[in-house]
């Protein structure tokens, strides 16, 4: 089968084996398969990546003298079944797989470990058991997304937004995207995004926000939303309401200061703020300029060390969040909501290539005027 492998940051098309499928395994034809932000890290700083990793435990990220077929977003269709697989997904069935596989005795990260080749293939193996069939005719271009949509979903989910909060999105890739889909899909009534580009600007637009801002121009924090900017304001806050608590006859301050916060009346409000863009000095940056209280929410990856000041976060009390992947139950439910309409991912896909055009895509995606997300058709 044809594949393209990275070996020491080189894409090429090469002649491989096709896989065979082990115990509760199925093979199937890659139908599309999206280039991920992450492949692009990983080609170039997949030692980084794998230092990290085996620090957590897991030692199978690939190094880059290893010929490794990248690719975890996908979506193909079952050809063949392994030793107790096969009879849920027959032959035919469309399907999108959590990117994970049972190989070298242990389990591996699919496309992103020599042990688990990806989609960048004619052909590749998922566990049955971490598979899932298209559903509701969903198109196979949009199923690809899947994988992507779980990542926003998660973020979503651990941010923990209300639907009343303002959601601030630093960054329209990808994944700001993606997060952009599932806040509007979970009923956040005010998006707002940032991004120096004025065609992911306009790409945030189309996938749903509510307000879209050059941050050259303003601040993707200037409109107030009754959020807390500066310490004075916090400070005459706190005077002002414990005057008009004590000017309230016959009961006892506290008992009123404490039923407010039983129902949260005595919060300020605050904006969540995702991080999308994963570049250094960004996640300092967002500390020093977001309103006091806000919850920040890092889904960009960053590569390279980084920088910030404690005292800063801890004076406006800034509360960071770090996310990584998703769960199988957000995979099946980003599905579904792609299957149901419920999520509008189509103008996200600007491209398609075959496999000789890999190394073409990614120099392509380096520039956010022209590219989100590009999808490799592998018959193609």
């Amino acid at each position: 089968m044809r594949a393209v492998t990275c070996t020491d940051g080189k894409l090429e098309v090469v002649d491989l084996p096709s896989p065979t499928p082990g115990r509760g395994q199925l093979l199937i034809n890659v139908l599309r398969c999206g280039i991920c932000g992450s492949d692009l890290h990983a080609r170039h700083h997949c030692d980084e990546l794998a230092d990290i990793t085996a620090e957590t435990g897991y030692k199978g990220i690939f190094r880059s003298h290893q010929p490794t077929v990248l690719g975890h977003e996908f979506c193909g269709e079952v050809v063949a079944a392994g030793p107790e697989a096969g009879k849920s997904l027959p032959p035919g069935t469309r399907v999108v797989s959590f990117p994970l596989l049972r190989s070298a005795g242990a389990v591996h990260t699919t496309g992103l470990s020599a042990s688990a080749p990806g989609g960048y293939a004619e052909q590749m193996l998922v566990e049955e058991s971490l598979t899932l069939a298209v559903p509701n005719g969903l198109s196979t271009e949009l199923a690809t997304l899947t994988e992507p949509m779980a990542v926003g979903l998660h973020a979503v989910r651990r941010s923990e937004i209300k639907k009343n909060q303002v959601a601030i999105v630093i960054g329209c890739g990808p994944v700001g995207l993606a997060v952009i889909c599932m806040l509007k899909a979970s009923g956040v009534r005010t998006v707002i995004a940032s991004d120096l580009s004025a065609g992911r600007r306009a790409l945030a637009t189309a996938c749903g926000a509510d307000v879209v801002v050059d941050p050259k121009l303003e601040s993707p924090f200037a409109d107030g939303h009754g959020h807390l900017h500066g310490a004075p304001e916090v400070l005459d806050l706190a005077v002002g309401a414990m005057e008009k608590l004590r000017r309230i006859p016959l009961v006892p301050w506290w008992r009123i200061y404490r039923a407010a916060e039983a129902v949260g009346a005595a919060t300020p409000k605050r904006p969540v703020v995702f991080e999308c863009v994963g570049v250094p000095g960004m996640i300092d940056q967002l500390i020093s300029s977001a309103p006091i209280y806000s919850r920040v929410i890092v889904v960009g990856v960053c590569m390279e060390p980084d920088r910030l000041r404690p005292a800063m976060a801890i004076n406006k009390e800034i509360e960071l969040r770090f996310v990584l992947g998703y769960t199988p139950l957000e995979f099946r439910d980003s599905l579904h909501l792609l299957a149901e309409g419920k999520v509008n991912a189509a103008p996200i896909v600007t491209g398609t290539v075959g496999l000789g055009g890999v190394d073409g895509a990614f120099t392509a995606l380096a520039d956010p005027e022209t590219h989100a997300k590009i999808l490799i058709d592998p018959a193609r």
